[in-house]
């Protein structure tokens, strides 16, 4: 485990995505022990999470905490599942050498760096969930969290790629006079096209990974409302942050008729 903890402190340190540690067109991190890493992490914010339906309600509600804890490393793995197979079709169509390995381990890394994040704030969220008793805020709170998380998680992914770009391309740079030397095969340049590839997944996988935390609720717990592992199907999470805004400011009578018209 100390071993799997020093390579997310290497990817988030950024010596895991040096040139020379790229120079092989890949990033070199274990996918299986990043994935620990990651599940124990999300564990522990789930928990953070959890936490805001227990205090100063019913103590029944303790299973919110348990439900959170396992909830949080599962939005990530099936929003994965969902748009990865896109993010490799979409990477074949524009002829790129990216094989499905390197791009696993891509992603896991840039997972791990979400994740990261995500624990780090949890110690907020669990104040937060002790010394408030507002709904709207937390859960407003806990979207601000995600998406923090989210930006640093696939800012890391762009930059890793474009890294990438670089280390292949300073392996093709002449040595000395005449033609430059061909690309080793195990080093794959990530061209521009492939680049745009990405930044079209990313917005993919923001709307998913939204949609996917709607479809898992409660997170948080409604005190208004009694436990439950998930909430019916209805709405969508764009209009639920809507909708916690305007509770949050004291508009909400104003917001149900808009909604109503």
């Amino acid at each position: 485990m100390l071993t799997w903890l020093n390579h997310l402190d290497r990817i988030l340190r950024g010596e895991a995505t040096k040139p020379d540690q790229l120079a092989g067109g890949t990033l070199n991190v274990p996918v299986f022990g990043l994935a620990v890493v990651i599940d124990v992490l999300g564990l522990i914010y789930g928990a953070c999470m959890g936490l805001f339906s227990v205090m100063g309600h019913d103590t029944s509600r303790w299973l919110q905490i348990p439900a959170s804890m396992l909830k949080v490393p599962a939005l990530f793995l099936l929003t994965l599942v969902i748009t990865v197979p896109s993010l490799y079709t979409f990477n074949a169509l524009v002829g790129s050498r990216l094989k499905m390995l390197p791009v696993i381990r891509l992603l896991t890394a840039s997972v791990a760096v979400m994740l990261a994040v995500l624990a780090s704030l949890g110690t907020i969220v669990a104040f937060f969930s002790v010394s408030t008793t507002s709904y709207p805020f937390m859960v407003l709170l806990n979207v601000a969290v995600f998406a923090i998380s989210g930006v640093l998680g696939l800012r890391f992914l762009l930059q890793t790629l474009h890294r990438m770009s670089v280390a292949a391309q300073g392996d093709s740079t002449p040595t000395g006079a005449g033609t430059p030397p061909a690309l080793p095969v195990s080093v794959i340049p990530v061209t521009q096209s492939v680049k745009v590839v990405f930044r079209i997944w990313l917005i993919v996988f923001a709307l998913v990974g939204a949609q996917m935390g709607w479809v898992l609720r409660p997170f948080i717990g409604d005190p208004n409302q009694p436990f439950t592992w998930l909430r019916p199907r209805q709405s969508n999470f764009f209009e639920a942050v809507g909708k916690n805004s305007a509770r949050l400011m004291g508009v909400d009578e104003k917001w149900n008729q808009r909604l109503h018209r």
